[in-house]
């Protein structure tokens, strides 16, 4: 028997009144920074835990002292505001407490991903240009493998690696734990920047977004609102710290709320709903795909003896959302859509299934969002004889963008990149109305009557195949709901001799998957021009470390035999099936042979 929870109005009003009002604190205190915000709230908790972890813990008043060892260790070490620190390390309290700490002084601490290696790692390091960098000792030999291609920069270890770094745990020991005043450093300004955090990378190389600390509070404060975070509540955390929902999101939120945060080194589908009931969490981060790997897993007794009362996160697909909820019995799940450098957010609070969120009418003109047409080839925006962009119709895809405004009073900030170049890629000009400026999302959304807004691909992901446009996400919606698929990324290959680019899924399946079966199951969920012409079966999937899907070596690769051990597979129009795509079969496509 299902155990959705009705959408609930009422609640979710209380949810977006609860998060204004904690917000609109930032704006009368502006000298308050969220380390310092720490700081009152060790005050007022004292020796409750903060954040735990298997094998290490801090209580609020440990992480605030912790916190201030490595401000004065910071100015010590002669950093100051406006710097940067490269910080490389996994999941622990500890992480917490250095990034708070140096951004007490002012330095920007750029959140490199632990999972990077090689010349990616190295250019993360250097469009930075870090002063100093902070390597967990696990990651040590990872940084001395690419030390010779960055710039001069001091280099510490947490802990003995035995790579020659000077170890800063015993130097540390020896710093006072007492706040900084004012005249010792300076407060930083609230619209500073306190952060880099890194995009993905999925397509292309990572760049470093500008955090500053009045979003770090904002993501902080608002969140703490929806999700009424309260001392009671412990929120379990096994996203990287790295990344603005594991790292600011998820710990921010139950931060300021005087929650628990359960920090694990990763994701486990196999551990999870155990070490949620034992560590007693009451609230879950996730990020769609864990969803889905919790869906495939096997059952277990324990994943319905949890005390979870929400799970909040981004990504959870409709064919995903009802049988997660319904099988592990969550109350609430508060899906919402946002990204790192993004100006503005969208938050389904009345729990409708498959929706990314809305914007209720009392905040319309606030935030405004619109729309607007794109051309599927070239992936810009329409315009008008007039030369303005072109708004969408109900249920009308189109690039959702955001009004940049310079105030809190109407349009979001944009923040950018480290990188100008690339910060004035996102923006759209004279988009309504000469001279207006809006954000590019670079996401195709639709938006229904009721005013729900729902995902439907990436700008450059949909293709035309057929003289239609094909969305990746809503192919991998239908293929993911085929029984004995387990995993589907969709991307579009170029055939010789055809227009547009054909269909390609790369698929995870079960034991037994039936290709016959499967292309039945095909035809009834999409239409012709949909369906994938090429198959590729995998023994797993490639992700990001936020559990995104690498493409990109799928798309280089390609439907070569040559260059792909992993079985291939052509429907077949001449009879009608899928067939390997051998030598001879790649070589007839490539010469136009076979009619698709």
């Amino acid at each position: 028997m299902s155990t959705r929870v009705e959408p609930d109005a009422k609640w979710a009003r209380r949810a977006w009144l609860r998060a204004l009002e904690r917000t609109a604190s930032i704006e009368r205190e502006r000298d308050l920074s969220l380390p310092l915000l720490i700081d009152r709230l060790a005050d007022q908790y004292a020796g409750k835990l903060a954040l735990a972890a298997p094998g290490s813990a801090l209580t609020y008043r440990a992480l605030a002292a912790r916190a201030h060892q490595y401000a004065r260790w910071g100015r010590a070490q002669g950093l100051r505001g406006g710097e940067t620190v490269s910080l490389l390390m996994g999941n622990c309290p500890e992480y917490l407490a250095v990034w708070l700490g140096l951004t007490r002084i002012g330095v920007i601490v750029a959140l490199a991903n632990t999972h990077l290696t090689g010349e990616a790692l190295a250019h993360c390091l250097r469009i930075v240009a870090p002063k100093c960098i902070l390597v967990g000792a696990r990651y040590a030999a990872t940084l001395t493998a690419v030390r010779d291609r960055l710039p001069p920069a001091a280099i510490w270890v947490h802990g003995d690696s035995g790579a020659g770094f000077p170890d800063l745990l015993p130097v540390l020991a020896g710093v006072p734990d007492e706040a900084l005043s004012t005249t010792e450093a300076a407060l930083p300004d609230i619209d500073a920047t306190a952060l880099y955090i890194y995009t993905s990378g999925t397509t292309g190389l990572p760049k470093a977004a500008k955090v500053s600390h009045h979003r770090v509070l904002q993501w902080s404060q608002w969140f703490a609102g929806l999700l009424d975070v309260s001392p009671d509540d412990r929120m379990y955390d096994c996203l990287p710290l790295y990344h603005s929902v594991g790292g600011v999101v998820a710990t921010g939120a139950t931060l300021v709320g005087g929650g628990v945060v359960e920090i694990r080194e990763r994701f486990s589908a196999s551990d999870f709903w155990r070490d949620v009931r034992d560590s007693e969490c009451t609230l879950f981060q996730y990020i769609g795909e864990l969803c889905r790997y919790l869906v495939n897993a096997p059952q277990r007794p324990e994943e319905t003896e949890h005390r979870l009362r929400i799970a909040c996160g981004n990504g959870l697909r409709p064919e995903v959302w009802r049988p997660f909820q319904a099988r592990f019995r969550v109350p609430r799940i508060l899906e919402y859509y946002a990204s790192t450098e993004g100006n503005f957010s969208l938050y389904n609070c009345e729990g409708e299934p498959g929706a990314i969120g809305r914007i209720p009418p009392f905040l319309a003109a606030r935030l405004p969002v619109a729309l607007v047409r794109i051309d599927a080839d070239g992936g810009d925006p329409i315009r008008d004889p007039a030369g303005f962009c072109q708004a969408c119709g109900p249920d009308e895809a189109g690039e959702a963008i955001g009004l940049v405004g310079g105030d809190a009073q109407r349009g979001g900030r944009f923040e950018g990149y480290q990188d100008a170049a690339a910060s004035d890629r996102k923006l759209l000009r004279d988009v309504f109305v000469p001279g207006d400026l809006w954000y590019r999302t670079g996401d195709l959304m639709r938006q229904d009557a009721r005013g729900f807004y729902y995902f439907v691909d990436r700008v450059g992901e949909t293709f035309r195949w057929k003289g239609e446009n094909v969305s990746t996400a809503e192919v991998v919606s239908a293929l993911s709901a085929i029984p004995g698929v387990r995993e589907a990324v969709v991307f579009g290959v170029q055939v010789p001799a055809t227009d547009g680019r054909a269909g390609m899924a790369a698929l995870v399946v079960a034991d037994g998957f039936d290709l016959p079966v499967f292309r039945a199951a095909v035809a009834e969920r999409l239409p012709a021009y949909a369906r994938p012409v090429f198959l590729r079966l995998l023994p797993a999937l490639a992700a990001t470390g936020t559990f995104k899907p690498k493409k990109q070596e799928l798309l280089r690769e390609g439907y070569d035999p040559e260059r792909v051990g992993d079985p291939l597979y052509f429907d077949d129009p001449r009879v009608k099936a899928y067939v390997p795509v051998d030598a001879a079969m790649y070589a007839a496509l490539a010469e136009g042979k076979i009619r698709i």
